[in-house]
């Protein structure tokens, strides 16, 4: 009898391991996301179609190969710090040069071991500096990008960086838009300035509506150094991006860090002593509903504020960026921007 039963069972549980039906635990798996200005990444050759004369070895800042390679690799340690004990499966990057920048960044500095691909914008800058996205390629498969070119009829308008627009494909086989941004500067006059930022902030609004009228669920993060604080208009107004309520729309962008920032007074950017937020996470009100297989809340987004990137304040008091440059004298530092980044909770078949 008992061999007869075993002969009977064991068909069963062979079919039963090689249905597709069979029902499979899951569990969350976490989605980092990572947005740094990591402040003038310049490779150190000229290039006569830019303004990058500031950065190059004849230059008053001496910006050799060495100090050039020592700036790779303390992009990549920054990116591995943050990351903790996984690569970041996003990392968008505000002033980056070029293509030659990239490559010598995920092909030659520490970086390499994590295998990352890029895409990236060739704007009409000035100073030649661009937006660039890293991605695993096995946590989101490529569809495709595109620059979006900001257009200014207003007076004084100069180039400035497009906006990288990249679309990807998750793990659960849904479409993730990606909007890495580099809005115009202050230099200037705030004031002066704002109608460009508000040229740029339109420019990625009607992107984003074009995306809510084709799609009834948009998975959207904006992200980058938009130049302004969240009290802007650039932000406010035209973005209209606004802390999570309790019960977001899914077609509305929602802001994921002006709250916490507020509230423990940590910012990516010090600026005459006053730290403030110029760099922002943005996303679509539909990654906020956790039943959906890829979400995030406010909570799960934040500053990263760890101790090596920060220097004392002698002036102010307290702590600033530690920079690469202070004005013309070169002090070793990391970036003038802290970054930030968010966690998404991805569901994953196991």
């Amino acid at each position: 009898m008992r061999r007869k039963s075993s002969s009977f069972f064991l068909p069963i549980l062979f079919a039963l391991f090689l249905s597709p039906a069979v029902i499979v635990a899951q569990e969350n798996v976490i989605f980092r996301v990572v947005c740094w200005n990591v402040e003038n990444l310049f490779d150190v050759r000229h290039d006569s179609l830019k303004q990058d004369g500031d950065f190059l070895p004849s230059s008053l800042r001496r910006w050799h190969y060495g100090r050039y390679k020592k700036k790779l690799a303390d992009v990549s340690r920054v990116i591995a710090a943050i990351g903790e004990w996984q690569a970041p499966a996003l990392v968008g990057l505000c002033e980056v040069e070029n293509e030659n920048v990239m490559r010598d960044l995920t092909r030659y500095s520490p970086l390499k071991e994590y295998d990352y691909h890029y895409v990236m914008t060739d704007s009409p800058d000035m100073r030649g500096i661009d937006v660039a996205l890293l991605y695993q390629r096995d946590r989101f498969k490529l569809i495709g990008y595109q620059s979006l070119h900001i257009r200014s009829e207003t007076k004084n308008y100069r180039p400035t960086r497009d906006i990288l627009h990249v679309t990807g494909q998750l793990l659960n086989g849904d479409s993730l838009d990606v909007f890495v941004c580099h809005f115009p500067s202050r230099a200037g006059g705030t004031k002066e300035t704002e109608p460009h930022r508000l040229a740029a902030a339109r420019t990625l609004r009607d992107a984003v509506d074009s995306l809510f009228a084709v799609r009834l669920h948009s998975q959207i993060i904006i992200m980058g150094d938009l130049n302004d604080y969240p009290r802007n208009k650039s932000i406010t107004d035209i973005l209209s991006a606004v802390a999570p309520p309790l019960h977001p729309e899914k077609d509305k962008l929602y802001h994921l860090l002006t709250r916490k920032t507020k509230e423990t007074n940590r910012s990516s950017h010090k600026y005459q002593g006053e730290w403030g937020l110029l760099d922002h996470l943005i996303v679509s009100g539909s990654l906020l509903v956790s039943e959906r297989g890829f979400y995030t809340d406010e909570s799960k987004a934040n500053v990263a504020y760890l101790p090596f990137l920060l220097m004392k304040d002698d002036k102010n008091g307290g702590m600033q960026p530690f920079r690469t440059y202070n004005g013309m004298k070169y002090q070793g530092g990391f970036s003038d921007h802290l970054p930030v980044y968010v966690d998404f909770m991805e569901a994953s078949l196991w």
